[in-house]
Formats: structure tokens, sequence, C-alpha cells
């Protein structure tokens, strides 16, 4: 390899096609400032903040770096960097995955920008075509429905981490919490974007699609949010996500007038949570527990409250919090859950379940500790603030693929929290 100093404006042509035309020093700088004026106008629609604006602004352009024209969301842009180096846990990130992409759009929606919804939309309409009746949880990004997982064996992996797989096999898997996470953002798009009659019917023809697939399959065990690869388990957070959507698929009836269905789906809604308050409690745990039948703590029980299954005064919420932090928070830094796994034990720390320590503590009124715990991640970014899926416990490596949406819609959705207490406090201050 060369290195190269550039003394004065250059450009390096990397091209699939021959050039018809010549590519100059004078072109490359009109093209480069139409990019640049693009991501002005960008981040200037974007809603600003007195707190925390730049970590917020750097998150938001790397959701949009990871979102494609269609409306389709990446999960992360890697395959294969390890969430533990020199072990197996090495995924394809490459992929559109309900969840990960509903979190993603919602929170691009909430600081201005509508339009990253309304493409989101659109891919899902076209994903779920009326001729077919199965649902997947993730999509390719041109909506690509198989997506085999092969190992490429002539690669060794980073820092020796093999294997290195593309595609991923979870595409075919039963993740019951998906759609919880669908339906609050097509909630948020009903209430929030006025759109043409038409627009409003087919997406109303998508939520009974998705409303009938929850009512069949909810007190099904299913592979939860963590896409277990062993034995299907009844997860309570998925329980409680099959809630989320039953209940804003009623809210949606309801803004519609279609009174039938909002009771038909309040009625289901009612019993899974009455399931949920029956067998995921534990007593001897004084918290909810991951899974119906066994007592491990789990992250995403820390979902209840900001998805509204439990007010944050709830004292079986404050009793969760006070346990899975106990049970996970480890050097400064949560893990997902710490029970053996179809892979052994998890060794890394889950950079979004940090985050969501961080929420929970914020509203259960430890707001300084919430303070100081989402400042001391903060420094764990790289040096232009990009974060990853993982941390080492220890050392704060960034581990796992990379920018990883997860860490940076939950930066940004934690980054409000205490700028939004710091817009309404300084309100408070100036008030006579």
């Amino acid at each position: 390899s060369r290195e190269i100093v550039l003394e004065k404006d250059e450009f390096f042509l990397l091209s699939y096609n021959e050039k018809v035309i010549p590519v100059d020093i004078e072109r490359e700088k009109l093209e480069y400032c139409r990019t640049l004026v693009y991501w002005l106008n960008w981040s200037n629609r974007t809603k600003k903040y007195t707190l925390y604006n730049d970590v917020i602004e750097r998150s938001l352009l790397t959701l949009k770096l990871m979102s494609y024209y269609n409306g389709a969301m990446l999960a992360a842009l890697t395959t294969s960097l390890p969430e533990t180096v020199g072990e197996v846990r090495n995924w394809d990130y490459r992929f559109c995955w309900l969840r990960d992409a509903s979190m993603s759009i919602e929170t691009l929606f909430k600081v201005g920008h509508p339009g990253v919804a309304q493409r989101f939309m659109r891919f899902i309409q076209s994903t779920f075509t009326a001729d077919r009746d199965s649902f997947q949880i993730m999509y390719g990004i041109r909506g690509e429905r198989q997506l085999t997982e092969t190992i490429l064996e002539h690669l060794s992996g980073y820092k020796g981490s093999k294997p290195v797989r593309i595609g991923n096999d979870a595409y075919h898997q039963r993740q019951n919490d998906s759609f919880g996470y669908l339906m609050d953002l097509i909630y948020q798009y009903y209430r929030l974007v006025p759109g043409p009659l038409d627009e409003i019917e087919d997406m109303w023809e998508l939520v009974k699609k998705i409303q009938a697939n929850v009512m069949q399959e909810w007190h099904k065990p299913d592979k939860g949010i963590w896409e277990i690869r062993g034995e299907e388990r009844h997860f309570v957070s998925s329980k409680v996500m099959c809630w989320v959507a039953l209940d804003r698929g009623a809210r949606i009836a309801r803004m519609l007038g279609k009174y039938d269905c909002e009771k038909r789906w309040q009625q289901e809604a009612g019993l899974i949570r009455r399931d949920v308050l029956e067998r995921g409690w534990k007593e001897e745990l004084q918290s909810f527990s991951q899974t119906y039948d066994n007592t491990a703590l789990d992250a995403s029980l820390l979902l209840m409250e900001p998805y509204g299954f439990l007010d944050a005064d709830d004292i079986r919420y404050h009793k969760t919090v006070k346990a899975v932090k106990a049970a996970l928070m480890h050097n400064g830094l949560m893990y997902r859950y710490n029970s053996e796994d179809d892979f052994g034990m998890p060794s890394s720390a889950f950079t979004i379940c940090t985050f969501w320590l961080v929420r929970a503590l914020f509203v259960t009124g430890e707001k300084a500790e919430a303070r100081c715990l989402f400042d001391e991640v903060l420094r764990y970014g790289n040096h232009v603030g990009l974060m990853s899926e993982d941390l080492d416990f220890d050392t704060k490596e960034q581990l796992g693929n990379f920018p990883q949406a997860y860490s940076h819609l939950s930066l940004v959705n934690t980054a409000i929290l205490f700028a939004e207490e710091d817009k309404h406090r300084s309100l408070h201050f100036v008030r006579p």
C-alpha cells in the first residue's frame, strides 16, 4: 500500500461503468456542493435541542445513512463483526428487521422527518402483498424474503473471530414482539400524518392483517427479541409487545370509527395483559422474569414502561427496574441477559440495554444517576460519535456490527429525555 498526501483539491473516481463524459475537478466540486446542501437541508429540518444537540444530530445522520431510498432501514452496515472477539456470535445485520426499522423510523419521525416514515410504510405495504398470508420478521433491503445464511470458510474474521456469515437464518423465526413495534409506529403515523384516503384505506387493510396475525400467534412461544436459536419460549417482552400491537390497533380502529374491531382487539389485549401479570411476575424475585417458566432477568423487561404496559409509578415496574439493574449491570454497562443460551454465557455489554436502563432510572426518579450513566456511555463512542452494538465490559472497546441502529436510536431517545427536561426547567425559571 502507498500513502497518498493531498496537497491540493483532488478526487478519487471509482466506477463500474466506463465514463462517457469527462470527469474533472469542477464536476466533482459541483457534486460535492450538491451533496453538502442536501445534508445541510436535511439537518436543518431536524428539531433542535438545547442539550445534547450535537450527539443527537450525529446519531440522526447515522440513522438516515442506514435508510434506503425505497424506505427500508438496515439494522447495521456490517456483517460478522463479533459480539465477543474470538467467539462465534457473528451475524449479518445488513437487513431490514421490522423491529429495528420501526424503532429507527419512529425516532426520525419524532424529530421532524415524516417523509422517512412515509417511505417505510410504502416499503411495508409492498412487502406485505395481498397474495401472501405469511409475515416475516425481517426482509432484504429490496424486500427479499429468502435470506439464506452462509458461512464463508475462506475468511478468518475480525481478529480471528470465525465464522464469517452472510445472510441471516433468523428470517424464518417466529418473533411475536415484532408487530408491537410496527403497530406503535403505524399508530403514530395515523395520528400525526394526514394521508390521502387511499393511503389510509391501504394501511387499514394492513392493520387488520397484522391484528389477525397477532391474535392467532400471541399465545405461542417464540424466539424473542434476542433471536434465541434454541427452543422457543414464552418471553414476557414478546407478550408485552403483542399487547402493544393490539392496543395500538384498537386505538386506530377508534380513530376510524371501526368500533367492532376496537372492542375485539381491546378485549384480546386485556387477555394478554392478565396473562403477563399472572404468569410473568415472580414473587420470589419481586420482579417480572425473562420467560413464563424461568426466573432469569432480561433487559427487555424495561420496555414495559415506554410502551405503556405499566406506568412509571407502578410499584411492579420500580421493583423490576431494581431487580434488572442488580442482575444485569456490570462495570457500568448492561447485559441483555446473563443466563446461558444456545451459545453459552453472554460476555459483552449490549449498548441499547444501558440506554434502556438510563430511561428506566430517569422515569422512576433516579434522574441524577441516569444523567451520570448516560454521560459515561457517551464516552464510549468512537472519535466521530459512532456506536456499535456491543461494548467490552472491561476495556469499553466497541464490539459487534457497526454502526448499529439500535444504539443510535436509543441514544437519541434517551438524550431527548434530558433535553426536554432542560427546556422545561428553563421555561419554569424565566416564568414571572
